[in-house]
């Protein structure tokens, strides 16, 4: 039976605005004007990923964030001890769990919880305790959300990097296989009671199959929404995805209804 479609949220990251301030040092640009300005256009969240080496969004950023947004704060971050007591000291609403490497540019793939359960429950369970909602960024696979569920997460951020990259070539085989995972994925979890969040390097030609899935609930854009600011503005951008999300969502609804 196909899920009736909730209300879709958009949670816009600004860690790259903070890539661009720490290019030249300073503070401008300021990633909590954008977040501001965000807000404005109608997003319904702010998400950062504090890196171990701080690369983009710094901890000060963070206690900002908290003290002058107001809208959840998902704070994404490794699994480490330095970050959970940072995301003890600050509460945001959600801490979204990632894997990170140094040598990465940006986040490749999802969290093998299979692998490390163990010290993700123990992780899990002391973040809960702070009334933190914890998310899994993982890949849309039964395994690991199977295990997601079995260690307490309230939500997975199911990994649309791949399919984002299939649509990048020509083979519609590879991009409906892609989204097949995510859709099938967003089913299973939602049938164990997970929150169902999807992000990773979707745009505007992206979004609407993702955004049509009815069970997921929230979508995490970040650089893309950054990168066309430059050219259009950022309410301008968000407000153009916030559109194109809600016109796939609107779509599904009426297919149900037919």
């Amino acid at each position: 039976m196909t899920a009736v479609p909730k209300y879709l949220r958009l949670g816009v990251n600004i860690d790259h605005v903070a890539t661009i301030r720490n290019a030249r040092g300073g503070d401008h640009p300021d990633p909590v004007r954008a977040a501001l300005l965000a807000a404005d256009a109608g997003a319904d969240g702010v998400t950062a990923h504090l890196r171990e080496d701080r690369r983009h969004i710094s901890d000060d950023d963070i206690a900002r964030l908290r003290a002058s947004v107001n809208l959840p704060l998902n704070l994404e971050m490794a699994a480490t001890e330095e970050m959970l007591a940072i995301a003890l000291r600050h509460l945001p609403n959600a801490v979204c769990l990632v894997p990170e490497r140094r040598q990465e540019l940006t986040t490749e793939g999802g969290l093998n919880i299979s692998k490390n359960r163990v010290f993700l429950l123990d992780f899990v369970e002391t973040l809960k305790a702070a009334d933190i909602r914890v998310s899994l960024f993982i890949d849309p696979a039964e395994k690991q959300i199977a295990a997601a569920a079995e260690i307490g997460a309230d939500i997975v951020e199911l990994h649309t990097g791949q399919y984002c990259e299939a649509a990048l070539g020509t083979d519609t085989g590879a991009v409906d296989k892609q989204l097949q995972r995510i859709s099938s994925g967003a089913v299973q979890a939602d049938s164990l009671g997970l929150e169902v969040h999807a992000g990773h390097g979707l745009t505007y030609a992206t979004v609407a199959p993702v955004a049509a899935i009815a069970e997921i609930v929230e979508l995490n854009i970040g650089h893309f929404l950054i990168g066309e600011a430059i050219f259009d503005g950022l309410e301008n951008a968000v407000t153009r995805m916030r559109e194109l999300m809600l016109s796939a969502r609107q779509e599904t609804i009426a297919g149900l209804v037919l």
